[in-house]
């Protein structure tokens, strides 16, 4: 006759999160249950502190948790149900392709002149300006030549995120009680 080794004494219900005491009300912790709660971590060390609707939340509860004293050194925040977000910002047109590779390659001529002039003490600004122009006008050059190569399938400007709906904060299993503590009391 074999015997039935015992039952696992861990509940597989969710934790219970804490709430910072004066955190602003978007960035509240929420309850959350079973069918709600996010993926479990697959650190069976980290346990999870709180969930928060938006980024600033979790990050108000690290801050909440540093400020406390407590190791923020293993404390992760975790993102879930995350999505490719892009943002248009403007109609991208030949003038503005120029004008974005000036810029650019400005900034790279400026690096570069500043490279060179370390090497030239005696006419440190003639490396400068010459990077700064030369830059410029290959970054015209590159910005024309890219606009072009979209062949009027692109013409406007983005800005790519990532965005998740919810974030959790996790914290080793062995400190939970402590950092539910600090939460609890807030600041």
């Amino acid at each position: 006759m074999t015997q039935k080794p015992p039952e696992s004494t861990q509940s597989t219900e969710p934790t219970q999160t804490a709430q910072p005491a004066q955190a602003p009300q978007t960035a509240q912790a929420t309850q959350t249950h079973a069918a709600e709660q996010p993926e479990p971590t697959t650190d069976p060390s980290m346990a999870t502190l709180a969930t928060y609707p938006d980024y600033m939340g979790a990050q108000e509860a690290v801050d909440l948790l540093s400020d406390k004293g407590y190791d923020v050194a293993a404390v992760r925040i975790v993102g879930h149900g995350l999505k490719s977000v892009e943002l248009v910002t403007g109609r991208m047109t030949w003038g503005k392709a120029a004008l974005y590779g000036a810029g650019g390659g400005a900034w790279l001529g400026l690096m570069l002149g500043l490279l060179l002039a370390i090497f030239v003490p005696l006419a440190f600004v003639g490396p400068v300006l010459s990077g700064i122009v030369f830059g410029a006008v290959w970054g015209v050059i590159f910005g024309l030549i890219g606009f072009a190569a979209t062949g009027n399938r692109r013409n406007f400007r983005s800005q790519r995120i990532t965005q998740a709906t919810s974030y959790s904060v996790e914290v080793p299993s062995d400190r939970l009680a402590a950092a539910q503590q600090i939460l609890a009391a807030g600041r």
